[in-house]
């Protein structure tokens, strides 16, 4: 399968299943083999090339986990199909890698690994924000050249979010568990803007603040933008959980920068392109109290020139599902979508995907996205 080294995880399975990278964990490994499945998973660090992929697949392959960093577009589907594979799983709740219309063409379930990088994602997000707010990259990079000399009224003064505006966007499942976090932690007015109210996440501010009202605190407040530009212009905060497509691509860009406030706190965790990173450096540049926290980047794993040398940027190599816990649960989410349609199980039809982690997962696939385009039955969750 080319120059690059794979391992063989149950040799005496009747299908074939090959994994693009190790993936953490054990448990998926043990769900691929009680589906009978032959596991063959490259173990190089290195990024697979189509063409690499294509011989991978070689002339009988019953399905296929793949990863973000790789592109799977109708050349690797038409080369699944025709050796035989009926599922393909992206190791990601993202699936913008994926051109899931040639997919379904070939008549291939595409799975997804949703529900298990919520809570990681959305304390990265928090993690990145009091990092850029209270300048722990600069102050660190300081300490660690041996600069510092001893306390100073004005060393590295940063940011205090205490109770001042957050703004999302994109107030999906992260976005609101990352407003969630915001809110109960430090008492922060959410200003979101989405295609769609999230009720939900207002109700739950709303009754916080009647909490901190009965408390003879201070109410704090939710409510949705009717524009991006109201947002960016208010927050003091904007933290993007919003999801990539061609209407998202530079969302952020250098007129919506110029409406942001001189000191404001800038925030990705969702995918680098959403923000013109090019024009995101000369307003650095140009704003030294401005402030960014990205774990995403434009042309990953690229910078663009300029990013690395700002002060004002703490940025972080697409790390925000990296906990133990998410990793794994991702892991045998692709495995179960796998699994189930290899078995000719059906769907899992329901948000909570949870049950998938415990130690009898249900006869079902947690997560195929063009599940209604193929047709594929679904059982209620």
């Amino acid at each position: 399968m080319g120059a690059k080294m794979w391992r063989v995880v149950n040799p005496s399975g009747n299908k074939r299943v090959i994994v693009t990278k190790e993936l953490p964990g054990e448990r998926w490994l043990i769900i691929l083999g009680g589906a009978g499945c032959k596991v063959e998973i490259c173990t190089s660090s290195e990024f697979l090339s189509a063409d690499e992929i294509k011989a991978a697949i070689g002339t009988q392959c019953d399905g296929a986990i793949g990863q973000l960093t790789e592109t799977w577009g109708d050349e690797l589907f038409s080369a699944l199909k025709g050796a035989g594979g009926r599922v393909y799983s992206n190791y990601a709740v993202g699936y913008n890698n994926v051109n899931v219309a040639a997919a379904t063409k070939h008549g291939i379930p595409v799975g997804n690994t949703p529900g298990v990088l919520t809570e990681a994602t959305a304390e990265m997000a928090v993690a990145l924000t009091f990092a850029a707010a209270r300048r722990v990259g600069e102050s660190e990079r300081f300490l660690r050249a041996g600069e510092f000399k001893g306390w100073l009224p004005s060393l590295f003064l940063g940011e205090l979010l205490w109770r001042k505006t957050l703004g999302i966007l994109g107030a999906g499942r992260i976005g609101a568990a990352y407003a969630r976090m915001m809110v109960e932690g430090h008492k922060m007015n959410v200003l979101y803007y989405d295609v769609h109210p999230n009720k939900s996440m207002e109700d739950f501010v709303s009754a916080y603040s009647g909490f901190l009202t009965s408390r003879g605190e201070s109410p704090i407040f939710c409510k949705r933008a009717e524009k991006i530009e109201e947002l960016l212009r208010e927050a003091d905060c904007v933290s993007i959980h919003t999801a990539f497509d061609k209407t998202t691509r530079h969302l952020i860009d250098r007129e919506r920068l110029t409406l942001m406030k001189e000191n404001a706190i800038l925030v990705n965790t969702s995918r680098g392109p959403i923000i013109d990173e090019t024009a995101l450096v000369h307003h650095c540049q140009k704003h030294p109290s401005f402030r960014v926290g990205l774990d995403v980047f434009e042309d990953e794993p690229a910078l663009k020139p300029g990013l690395a040398d700002l002060q004002n940027a703490v940025i972080v190599p697409h790390i925000a599902s990296a906990t133990r816990w998410t990793r794994q649960g991702m892991a045998t989410l692709a495995a179960c979508n796998v699994a189930a349609i290899l078995m000719g199980h059906p769907v899992w039809k329901g948000p909570d995907i949870s049950v998938f982690l415990e130690e009898n997962p249900p006869k079902a696939a947690p997560s195929i996205v063009n599940v209604k385009e193929l047709g594929i039955p679904t059982v209620e969750g």
